[in-house]
């Protein structure tokens, strides 16, 4: 894994990408049955928009212009004639607006349906299916409509039940969405509300811009800006598809499971979408915000994507990946994901990891773009050719193959086998096999069966030191050792007279040793690692916020014997979740102390060479590669975090230093000057 694989141009999948047709017309279909209020919509959008970039049509007007006779003449002619008039009405309006370049807004019927008759009568045409690209249906409720039809005194039309106009409805609808997907234009129900008018301007401005050029030029913008972010010194970057990689869920899901939970609605919307005509298609993702647009605004779609991301558990391994990636200047991290983008800042943000690494996704209008394969696989390529930056890709679907083939680095990441993708086997094999795709796996969590053969396919831990030193190689010499400490601080200076003081020893020294202990965790590694925020019951009844160590409950606390027990144990009073083990000697600490953990602290009394500090840094590196880990202590001498051992033996592997006192003292105790000794009350021993 240490040496760069140069992988070959992926073939092309028809199956998940689209060809672009940026030079067709925008022809926007208003749709609704008789009495929901079309013309009176198409004349508000045309005053707030007016016809600079926007053309707007009355479907029967346009008819009544081109046929002799006008509407009174078309109404007497047969269905034959008839369709003939209203395909030339489209082709006019696609005509004029494809010479223009103006979007159109054409008001018009789907069908008609008397309630004498047993099933309604379409009146769209072929012609409609081929110049339509968006169709917004008013979905009005009938007992709204029969109350506008009663009092409506310009136009004269049958009375018609409740009943009867909510099945004409429920029949356009159905109808529509079919034909929509089965000919690639975009739909969406709008529902009267105050904001209804807002809502349609938005997604006309939206309509009349986006194409598939556009998105990927939006998609590009947005990884322009995490890359400034990083200032020029990125070097390498990880590239992570989210549902089902970071995670075993699948968000988009667990989000419609939540709003057919609220609806009674068994049928799931992204399920049936993905398997129709449009497949995974630039058009398929943007249908799917526009059924987020439709379902839900944007409050109740916020309180929706909180409620999916407390359901979200990533895998530990990435957690801790991420977090010592984090620590690395020259590396950097970012979420490219076809699902929610919202779900999964909240996802990152709750694990303490939304500063270092950002999400590239869609979900809603307002994203400006959608996430697609091709985007992936785009992505990855601006960052290879325009900015120069070695790329690992991690993805888990068919969706990540072109991504997984650009990189120059790919890992599968093999999820249990009742919910990884069904297709991927045999896409991945194909792939491999025709020399479109070199990539590792990584099976999660680790008792997973592994895909394909581990020959083909081999495996890797993301945990182990191998892994993590190859995402470091080549692209970073040296590394600094992070040191904080409270040297010249008037806490520090209180905290440490009664640590000097000749005449303190046993209890006494012990319980100085805990207190300076209990204030480097809360004043510095609460900083290093972060905190994070929690409910707790408030004295007045109500509910309130606290706040604890990040994942302090996957935290290690380990007393270095003899000498850092005390010490320890102050860390242990501010973090008390935290896991506390006693190590004389490396080996104490075993694999299964860091299985599932974040951190990792390391607590001495005094660090004068770090060769403990540097065999205990080694033997946790052996077991887990990325784990963090930050090295507590009450005294520190100066020269082995400045040039000396323990920054030449670390500098490679990264390390947080917490010390309440930098000593120039190179004096080291022994017998009844020994720390150790003092604090237990055995100054005598030889």
């Amino acid at each position: 894994m240490s040496k760069p694989i140069i992988n070959p141009q992926p073939k092309q999948s028809t199956d998940y990408r689209s060809a672009p047709n940026d030079n067709k017309p925008v022809v926007v279909g208003l749709y609704g049955v008789p009495g929901s209020g079309k013309t009176f919509l198409l004349d508000q959008l045309k005053e707030e928009l007016g016809t600079e970039h926007f053309a707007f049509y009355e479907g029967s007007k346009v008819i009544a212009t081109l046929v002799p006779g006008d509407l009174n003449g078309f109404q007497k002619l047969g269905e034959l004639e008839k369709e003939k008039w209203r395909k030339l009405a489209i082709d006019t309006i696609r005509k004029e607006c494809g010479e223009s370049g103006r979007v159109a807004v054409v008001a018009g019927h789907f069908m008609f349906w008397s309630e004498e008759e047993e099933a309604g009568r379409p009146v769209y045409t072929q012609n409609d299916l081929d110049t339509f690209t968006h169709i917004l249906y008013l979905d009005v409720l009938p007992e709204v409509v029969v109350q506008r039809l009663l009092h409506d005194t310009e136009r004269v039309r049958p009375s018609t039940s409740i009943t009867h106009l909510c099945k004409w409805q429920q029949a356009e609808k159905t109808q529509l969405r079919h034909l929509c997907r089965k000919h690639k234009i975009l739909f969406s129900l709008v529902s009267p509300h105050p904001t209804m008018l807002n809502k349609v301007l938005t997604l006309l401005h939206d309509f009349r811009h986006h194409t598939e050029k556009y998105n990927l030029c939006q998609a590009e913008g947005r990884l322009k800006e995490i890359i400034a972010a990083g200032e020029g010194r990125l070097k390498t970057m990880l590239v992570m598809d989210a549902d089902r990689t970071l995670a075993p869920q699948d968000t988009g899901t667990l989000f419609w499971q939540r709003v057919r939970s609220l609806s009674k609605d068994d049928t799931d919307p992204l399920k049936t979408l993905f398997s129709s005509p449009l497949l995974y298609t630039y058009t398929a993702f943007r249908q799917a915000v526009l059924l987020y647009e439709e379902t839900v605004d944007d409050e109740k779609f916020d309180s929706l994507c909180q409620d999916v991301a407390a359901s979200v558990t990533m895998y530990p391994e990435f957690v801790s990946l991420l977090q010592r990636v984090a620590g690395q200047e020259h590396v950097g991290a970012v979420v490219v994901t076809c699902g929610l983008r919202r779900v999964w800042e909240k996802v990152l943000e709750r694990e303490g990891l939304s500063k270092e690494v950002k999400v590239i996704g869609g979900g809603r209008i307002t994203d400006g773009f959608v996430v697609t394969a091709a985007v992936k696989a785009a992505l990855v390529g601006r960052l290879q050719n325009a900015n120069q930056i070695y790329v690992w890709a991690f993805g888990d679907s068919p969706l990540d193959l072109e991504m997984l083939s650009k990189a120059d680095q790919a890992i599968v990441v093999v999820g249990q086998e009742q919910t990884r993708s069904k297709t991927m086997d045999l896409d991945l094999f194909n792939l491999i096999h025709d020399g479109g795709l070199r990539a590792c796996q990584v099976v999660l969590p680790s008792c997973t069966s592994p895909r394909l053969d581990t020959k083909m396919l081999p495996l890797i831990q993301l945990t182990s030191g191998e892994f993590f030193n190859s995402i470091l190689h080549c692209r970073r010499q040296d590394a600094d050792i992070q040191v904080l400490h409270a040297t010249h601080r008037n806490a520090a200076k209180l905290l440490m007279t009664p640590m000097r003081d000749a005449t303190n020893a046993g209890p006494q020294l012990r319980e100085a040793h805990r207190r300076a202990g209990w204030y480097l965790a809360t004043e510095f590694l609460a900083n290093v690692v972060d905190i994070e925020e929690y409910p707790i019951p408030h004295v007045q009844g109500n509910q309130t916020s606290g706040y604890r160590l990040c994942n302090e409950q996957q935290t290690l606390i380990v007393a270095l014997m003899r000498g850092g027990e005390p010490m320890a144990l102050g860390v242990s009073d501010a973090f008390p979740l935290a896991v506390f083990i006693h190590a004389n000697h490396p080996d104490d600490i075993m694999l299964h102390h860091l299985q599932g953990q974040c951190n990792v602290v390391l607590v001495d009394s005094v660090v004068n060479s770090g060769k403990t500090v540097i065999q205990f840094v080694q033997h946790v590196r052996n077991l887990h590669a990325t784990i963090r880990i930050v090295v507590v202590a009450g005294i520190i001498q100066a020269q082995s975090v400045s040039g000396g051992s323990l920054t030449q033996a670390l500098g490679q592997v990264g390390l947080s230093v917490i010390a309440l006192r930098l000593s120039e003292n190179k004096f080291t105790g022994r017998g009844a000057t020994d720390t150790g000794n003092r604090l237990f009350n055995t100054t005598h021993l030889p």
